[in-house]
């Protein structure tokens, strides 16, 4: 049986008071969480927690992170520890709801805590579970999603003609490099032996770009073990390998829970020439890439790991990973199939945006069957500039996104049917983004601008 996580949506209001505050002020947490195995009331369950903190007059922070200690028989509390931005400088709730089988309805649904800067106490508070309103939604908001070592794990079934491929990028906040890895296993359509290649690039802010290439090596079974010189591992959790100067050392934390950017089956049977899909749509990333005589340190810097499996490249294609910030995340790929018959349609479009902790829209099927008129999405791919619209349901986006010319890197390889396909990648590629939605007309919902910060591709056969 496949290993499964938990991940659920809460929602506490309360009241909050200051140290030197007459009164309290009313505070609302918008909490999704985010566990590794499935919650089971007899053991002490660690999960993740990300979402918005609202202080009335005082703070609106939709970054807020932390972590849930779910141990309601074994230490018969629940404890919260998350930390957001209050009045410009870092603070940490820390709470638990303490379990007592003589009450409880209420000591599940109160919260009492204190507010930390540093190691001073600056604050205290209750919250509250408004279980007449929130508790549908609760329960109906938790998901048994697969982990990331399932999805990390190789797909090959020993098929000819079939690609393989493990991808992370991410953005350092601190100088505004982003870093592209690239790992890739190829079974060629003639039958030869599946070899493995890839390689890393930095995108520097004010510099040329600067990539290497490792392999190819004979496929043995797993990244790690194919490769030879020089060592290249992926693994859940770590990023580490050097190869022609470049060396890095990386650990990655999950900030989310998967986001499938094709329909959900089409990971489970590969029935589409191919299928792509995150493990977590955030991650963070700490350590290092050492790069000629620099080294970029990273702590906690956004991006995501991907995975894609399928028959080989599209004709055409483009990809954007954007972190929006405050926990919202879009992706998007469009492309054109090798299928014949396929090849002679437009563009493709599977768009998914996470805002909010929902994902939208709901099916990634609903923004792929636009060029058979069952839905409105559109792409125009081009260079250095590509767009994508589209509507489901009550909403409607547009989104921009431009690779500069300096900050873009152009990469040739082959196909399985020993093709070259050549990608031009931008771990510092700009995008806007604009969501409306429908009411009686189209009004503006939220609209983001990333200024370099954006992760795109346009490529094609």
């Amino acid at each position: 049986m496949s290993a499964r996580g938990t991940a659920f949506t809460e929602t506490m209001l309360g009241t909050v008071r200051l140290n030197g505050e007459d009164q309290d002020r009313r505070i609302q947490l918008d909490l999704q969480v985010h566990a590794g195995q499935v919650l089971l009331p007899h053991r002490t369950t660690q999960a993740r927690l990300s979402g918005r903190v609202r202080i009335a007059g005082w703070s609106d922070d939709p970054g807020a992170e932390g972590e849930l200690e779910i141990s309601p028989i074994a230490r018969r509390r629940i404890r919260y520890r998350l930390t957001f931005t209050l009045h410009g400088r870092r603070v940490l709730l820390d709470g638990w709801k303490s379990i007592s089988p003589r009450r409880p309805l209420r000591s599940m649904t109160v919260l009492p805590y204190t507010l930390y800067a540093g190691d001073e106490r600056v604050g205290t508070g209750i919250l509250r579970f408004p279980v007449k309103t929130a508790l549908l939604p609760f329960l109906a908001s938790f998901r048994f999603p697969r982990n990331a070592e399932e999805h990390l794990a190789p797909r090959w079934d020993g098929a000819p003609g079939r690609t393989e491929v493990w991808y992370t990028t991410l953005t350092d906040p601190k100088t505004g490099n982003g870093v592209w890895l690239h790992h890739e296993l190829v079974a060629p359509t003639d039958g030869s032996p599946a070899f493995t290649h890839g390689w890393i690039a930095v995108f520097p802010k004010d510099e040329p770009v600067e990539h290497t290439r490792f392999g190819p090596d004979l496929w043995k079974g797993t990244l790690e073990e194919s490769a030879s010189a020089p060592v290249v591992a992926a693994a859940a959790g770590r990023l580490s390998g050097s190869a022609g100067g470049f060396t890095w050392a990386l650990t990655e934390k999950a900030q989310d829970g998967p986001l499938y950017t094709f329909p959900r089956w089409s990971w489970r049977r590969p029935l589409l020439p191919a299928t792509h899909m995150l493990p977590a749509a955030r991650s963070a990333y700490s350590g290092t890439v050492s790069y000629g005589t620099k080294e970029l340190s990273l702590d906690e810097a956004p991006g995501a790991s991907a995975r894609i499996y399928g028959q080989g490249n599209a004709r055409r294609w483009a990809w954007l990973h954007a972190d929006l910030g405050g926990g919202d995340v879009l992706e998007i790929v469009a492309a054109v199939s090798m299928r014949p018959g396929l090849s002679k349609l437009p563009p493709l479009v599977f768009l998914q945006l996470r805002k909010d902790g929902s994902t939208w829209p709901r099916r990634a099927e609903r923004s792929a069957v636009g060029w058979a008129g069952l839905g409105r999405f559109r792409a125009d791919i081009g260079l250095p500039v590509w767009r994508v619209t589209g509507r489901a349901g009550l909403r409607r986006i547009r989104v921009e996104v431009t690779l500069p010319e300096d900050r873009t890197l152009s990469l040739e390889y082959g196909d399985p049917d020993g093709a070259t396909a050549v990608c031009h990648n931008s771990e510092s590629a700009d995008a806007v983004v604009t969501l409306e939605r429908w009411w009686g007309h189209w009004r503006p919902e939220a609209r983001w601008a990333l200024a370099a910060t954006a992760h795109a591709e346009v490529g094609g056969r």
